[in-house]
């Protein structure tokens, strides 16, 4: 029987739901699971029995706050869900797992993600440039970072998430090292997990965390040469994208001056051949 170390992130602001996804999570069949509830600024209570739980006394950010949650776990696997996703079939990590084990060649899974309420899922939940049907399967180069597998000798491998980030990018920078282990971040479109839809919040904090974020991306992450090219790619991206708003341009652009400004912490730079592969797959690390 497979065995699952599960990190469900919280802080206590989402209580039916933080209940909903934990009854998923203790629902599913042909694993064993070891499950803790990480309160990011919050002791966590009133949870469904068989659930571990860590309170941290300040909000260390969302990756920091999973990456303590690992040293609460153990399993082969490591399986990562917010507080307001949930999982459907009580098969998927089962299923799931056996994809991974039938192509050893996969180090990551994301799966498709659907509104519980039937409302039309954005399309930024499938990452992909071309995003195609939501069911259709491929390899990824970012992942949604709310329902996520690996095994665990991959995840460590990989240093795990990006905890100077704060919040956003982070899945990108874990498929990243994932690739940088001659595997593959796989997108499995035939797989479901729920999570209703909203729109994401844009206030001036997200403009410059989005921006310092992809500074500290490429400084931490790619090959010297590269660094500018994907700052540059992105920098005339968000001109185009936000050309009628300044007040998000400015406060992208402080987010672009700190993150050239500040430590981003450690670098770990894809190999060429790293490089090379993701290009051959069609994602060049440029854009």
């Amino acid at each position: 029987m497979p065995t699952v170390g599960v990190v469900v992130l919280s802080q206590g602001t989402r209580p039916a739901e933080l209940e909903r996804g934990i009854l998923s999570l203790l629902a599913q069949q042909g694993v064993h699971l070891d499950v803790v509830c990480v309160g990011n600024g919050w002791e966590p209570t009133g949870l469904p029995g068989g659930v571990q739980t860590l309170g941290l006394p300040t909000n260390l950010g969302i990756p920091a706050g999973r990456n303590r949650g690992v040293h609460r776990v153990s399993g082969e696997f490591l399986f990562f869900l917010d507080d307001d996703a949930s999982i459907p079939d009580p098969h998927f990590l089962l299923d799931a797992i056996n994809k991974l084990r039938a192509d050893p060649s996969i180090g990551l899974l994301q799966p498709r993600v659907v509104d519980p309420e039937g409302l039309t899922s954005p399309r930024r939940w499938v990452p992909r440039i071309r995003k195609g049907e939501a069911t259709e399967s491929s390899a990824v180069f970012s992942v949604w970072e709310g329902a996520v597998l690996l095994p665990r000798a991959v995840f460590d491998a990989t240093g795990g998430w990006a905890e100077p980030f704060f919040y956003a990018h982070e899945g990108i920078e874990l498929a990243w090292r994932v690739w940088d282990q001659g595997l593959r971040a796989w997108y499995a479109g035939d797989l479901e997990a729920n999570h209703p839809f909203m729109h994401p919040t844009r206030h001036a904090a997200y403009y410059r965390l989005n921006a310092r974020n992809r500074v500290w991306l490429a400084r931490r992450n790619l090959p010297t040469v590269l660094i500018p090219v994907y700052v540059g790619s992105w920098t005339l991206i968000q001109l185009l994208r936000w050309s009628r708003n300044p007040q998000a341009l400015r406060a992208w652009f402080g987010g672009w001056r700190e993150g050239w400004r500040t430590d981003p912490g450690e670098r770990r730079a894809l190999s060429l051949r790293t490089v090379w592969r993701m290009t051959r797959a069609g994602r060049p690390p440029v854009v």
